[in-house]
């Protein structure tokens, strides 16, 4: 009976992943390049929050120069 079921079950997937709407390569390639983009500008956003902070501490506590 188990046996049945798995074999319903994968049935019932590969019925479900062919109603799925794939996204092109153009579509993929231009998300794949947002996702980048976006990553370095949080990347460059927290960089700079981090040597401004580090800047106002280092100016408070008297540290290094």
């Amino acid at each position: 009976m188990a046996k049945n079921n798995l074999l319903d079950f994968l049935k019932q997937v590969r019925l479900e992943t062919s109603k799925v709407t794939w996204p092109t390569r153009k579509e993929t390639m231009i998300s794949t390049v947002m996702v980048f983009v976006m990553v370095l500008i949080a990347a460059l956003f927290f960089f700079a929050v981090d040597q401004v902070l580090s800047s106002g501490i280092k100016l408070i506590f008297g540290l290094g120069g």
